[in-house]
């Protein structure tokens, strides 16, 4: 008995592809646009950037010496992946957003959603801004 309906959520060997760049088929788009748009994206990416950096760093703590020197080899090496992957954790996320054919902008719909009342509020008092709009309008 075979089932023939597209899957919408990806099984553990497409997560990992996806995970890091691969581009997952159209029956998941859904579950995309969740997982780079919906609450906690910003902190699943930065574990995704985190887990491979940590795993390189495992075999420095074979290695028989102080725990001062373990951090003093590990760390230098992890707080960058830290930083960059906070960094570029929005970028990354709007390349995958288009990568799969969804609008990049949903990357702050959260964010423009916590702060439409600050927007409208802005508008009522000051009246709709003019010129050209930006990723930050809503």
């Amino acid at each position: 008995m075979s089932d023939d309906t597209p899957r919408t959520k990806p099984n553990l060997l497409q997560y990992i592809g996806y995970a890091y760049g691969r581009r997952l088929p159209d029956s998941m788009r859904d579950w995309v646009r969740e997982d780079l748009a919906g609450k906690g994206a910003t902190a699943r990416m930065m574990v995704r950037v985190f887990i491979p950096a940590f795993l390189i760093m495992i075999p420095f703590w074979f290695i028989p010496t102080t725990l001062d020197v373990h951090l003093s080899m590990t760390l230098p090496i992890l707080i960058p992946f830290v930083f960059f992957s906070h960094a570029l954790n929005k970028v990354w996320r709007r390349h995958m957003l288009a990568k799969h054919g969804l609008e990049p902008g949903l990357a702050d719909e959260l964010k423009r959603q916590k702060n439409a009342h600050i927007h409208q509020a802005y508008i009522e008092k000051y009246g709709p801004r003019s010129g050209p709009s930006s990723s930050h309008d809503i």
